[in-house]
């Protein structure tokens, strides 16, 4: 058997670009031909193993978060006939049009990351495009059930969908970052984000929940984006210089000592645009509980299993944001928490469980973890946790793009 990953751009910029890559390296590393085709600068081939490879091939011009490749259509019509699958990642209106000028006759599993929500008016015209890819697909992955159950365009096609969750490897140790990063703020609860400065990710209510939280804690947000100065502004004005930080991008060799030192992790996303969120699963393989938000339509509160692995609360809601931060804090509640963080990472969302899951749905030999079919919603509570911490090796290129596409994640 041989698999084609299709969709986005090299080098990793952001979610969707990651699990095409995790996927690619996992399941070439279990010995099934598995290669990914996407769009770069430059063409390339970069060779993972003697089972994968990576192919870019040039883009024109970037347009409503697109690459323009016609080197993409050309390639693919040309090599269609040599996979047996091909696993197209959605969004992406280029590698949709890509297969459906390539004339591939074999199995097209279609991966459904988010909807398209922020390009309108283009939509209008991608849209029959995309209805045929929907009808053209054998089966349809969604990161979670509830995401695909709630997307309107899967509406007529729910018998064809399966949930596969990301999976990650667990952040590694780095216990003497970590002691310099507490160190710093001298025995404060950590409240540690970390995203791109953008609208969606609702950092300002963020800041408001700072004002509502006592001199025992700091919120620490890492990133870019445009939003940087608005923010910066909103701190000021509250008075909060010495209780919020903005750290800016967080660098390659300071990503785990953020996760590793903070008490907990908020996520305070408000728009449907937050389909899943890798950052919460990445805290969890840290044993770090999350407080998150109930965004209607999104998968993020289907991740963090609310009283298991954190809190959710409802969007745009500071004081309620503050609130769920006292209570997993709580000396009396916080163990518990940890425990059910590591329990939940560890029983969802790990690298080798995602894997095992696509080489299933490929039909190739896997370990029996099945595929989750949408209306099977129950979070799975079960599997012991030891709370220790798993410092496996960093897969081949994973981790180096990490920290990048965390801190300059594109939008949909």
């Amino acid at each position: 058997m041989k698999i084609l990953e299709l969709g986005k751009f090299y080098p990793i910029r952001g979610g969707v670009e990651k699990v095409m890559w995790d996927i690619t390296v996992g399941v070439s590393e279990r010995g099934v031909d598995c290669d990914m085709l996407c769009a770069c600068e430059e063409s390339k081939v970069i060779r993972l193993n003697e089972h994968g490879k990576v192919i870019c091939v040039r883009s024109l011009a970037k347009v409503a978060a697109t690459m323009i490749s016609p080197a993409m259509i050309l390639w693919l019509r040309k090599h269609c006939k040599e996979y047996d699958i091909i696993h197209i990642h959605h969004p992406d209106p280029m590698a949709c049009l890509a297969l459906f000028l390539s004339g591939f006759r074999g199995r097209v599993i279609l991966h459904w990351h988010s909807d398209i929500l922020k390009q309108k008016t283009l939509m209008k015209f991608y849209r029959p495009l995309q209805n045929w890819l929907v009808r053209r697909a054998d089966s349809i992955v969604g990161t979670t059930p509830v995401y695909t159950a709630e997307s309107e365009a899967l509406a007529k096609v729910q018998e064809k969908i399966v949930s596969i969750p990301i999976g990650v490897v667990p952040v590694k140790e780095d216990e003497k970052g970590a002691a310099a990063i507490r160190e710093r703020f001298r025995g404060r609860k950590i409240v540690y984000s970390l995203g791109r400065l953008v609208s969606y990710k609702g950092y300002e209510y963020l800041v408001d929940a700072a004002a509502s939280l006592d001199d025992s804690y700091v919120v620490a947000i890492g990133g870019a984006g445009p939003l940087k100065e608005e923010l910066q502004r909103r701190i000021e004005q509250k008075g909060l210089q010495d209780r919020v930080f903005l750290l800016g991008r967080i660098p390659d060799e300071d990503f785990a000592a953020w996760y590793r030192a903070c008490d907990v992790f908020c996520l305070s996303s408000i728009w449907k645009t937050e389909a899943f969120a890798i950052v919460q699963i990445e805290a969890m393989s840290c044993g770090k509980p999350v407080v998150a938000t109930r965004i209607p339509g999104s998968g993020v509160s289907w991740v963090n299993a609310h009283g298991i692995s954190g809190l959710n609360v409802e969007p745009a809601d500071a004081e309620a944001l503050a609130e769920a931060i006292r209570k997993v804090t709580d000396e009396n509640e916080y163990a518990e928490f940890c425990k059910g963080a590591l329990n939940r990472y560890r029983t969802m969302f790990t690298f080798e469980g995602m894997i095992d899951r696509c080489l299933r749905l490929y039909g190739t030999d896997a370990p029996d973890v099945p595929a989750e079919r949408n209306g099977d919603r129950e979070t799975d509570r079960n599997g012991d946790s030891h709370c220790q911490h798993d410092g496996s090796p960093e897969r081949n290129g994973g981790r180096e793009t990490e920290a990048d596409s965390r801190n300059t994640e594109s939008d949909t």
